[in-house]
């Protein structure tokens, strides 16, 4: 495969990595989780003024590509800055929706989302779904001309701080069936959402959604009535992909730290990095940093070619993902 990068995706990851390594080091990170915020407003519009927003999106929607390799520019290089701003929920997960949907209210929302002027989380999963995006147990009751949302969704990334959420409910059959579906888009002031948020392990933001008898308008509905899971499946498995490319960056990056440490430090007046033991576990560490490195651009790839299954690709990114992460880590 050819791994070469465009002229415009190398000027992104430049302009990318440049930014986080003058405005976003590690020190700056720590002070915005301990804000009372726990992410950078100033910062997410840094983002959108950088283009990084629109990167994800195409033409058709004013982007400036869209693909699944210049998602993974992007997201290499926040996982190389470790950055907690909210990109993954609001423009992979909630605008890879949006984008799958189309029509009027896509481009609407799509179009605020490139400009870094609102943040939205998707809700598919459930305290008791697992890993099965069908399993959806969440209702959603047509009564007029409205719909009524009732029920719980587990973990959804930027919940707390999102001003929109897209939310995953059933309209017809059991709890478990593929058909029977929807997704709808929610105001989280709307009266009845109630969202108990809380950091996750890596310093994102994230909560937990409890609908109560949550009444939107038939317009807040997201696409096609009962036919949502193709499209939450097409969504996971690109931001699966987009995490892969984010794992490669903290690979990367740790492999540089601890290729630092070694050089510095000694141990009876020589650096520890010429123990021929710990020269043979970097070795490892670099083989299992480039076996991530093509699995990531391999599943990216193979995302944007008509063709390929890219659900394959990408649960072969996710296992490397966890055995590269776990040794070098």
């Amino acid at each position: 495969m050819n791994f070469e990068f465009t002229e415009e995706q190398q000027m992104l990851r430049e302009s990318l990595a440049r930014f986080l390594r003058e405005k976003y080091d590690f020190e700056t990170r720590q002070k915005i989780i301990a804000s009372d915020d726990g992410w950078s407003r100033e910062t997410w519009a840094q983002f959108a003024e950088m283009g990084l927003m629109a990167a994800a999106f195409p033409e058709e929607y004013d982007g400036f590509g869209g693909t699944a390799v210049d998602l993974s520019v992007i997201m290499e290089e926040f996982g190389r800055g470790l950055v907690i701003e909210p990109y993954l929920p609001t423009v992979v997960l909630a605008g890879g929706v949006l984008r799958h949907t189309g029509g009027e209210q896509a481009k609407e929302l799509i179009a605020q989302i490139s400009a870094g002027e609102i943040v939205m989380g998707l809700g598919f999963a459930e305290p008791r779904s697992r890993y099965d995006l069908f399993h959806v147990e969440t209702k959603a009751e047509k009564q007029g001309d409205d719909y009524v949302l009732s029920g719980h969704k587990a973990v959804v990334l930027a919940a707390n701080i999102a001003d929109k959420l897209i939310i995953a409910a059933r309209t017809s059959g059991n709890i478990r069936d593929e058909d029977g579906i929807s997704l709808f888009l929610v105001d989280k002031n709307t009266d009845g959402l109630t969202v108990e948020g809380y950091p996750t392990i890596d310093g994102l933001q994230a909560g937990d959604v409890i609908l109560e008898q949550v009444k939107v308008p038939a317009a807040s509905l997201v696409g096609e009535e009962g036919k949502a899971y193709p499209v939450l499946e097409a969504v996971i498995d690109k931001a699966i992909i987009a995490l892969s490319a984010e794992a490669m960056g903290v690979c990367q990056k740790v492999c540089d730290l601890t290729g630092e440490y070694t050089r510095s430090r000694e141990q009876f007046g020589t650096p520890i990095a010429q123990f021929q033991v710990l020269q043979h576990r970097m070795v490892d560490m670099f083989i299992f940093k480039e076996e991530m490195t093509s699995m990531a651009y391999m599943a990216a790839m193979k995302a944007d070619t008509e063709g390929h299954d890219t659900r394959i690709a990408a649960s072969m990114a996710k296992v490397q993902l966890g055995k590269s992460c776990k040794f070098i880590g």
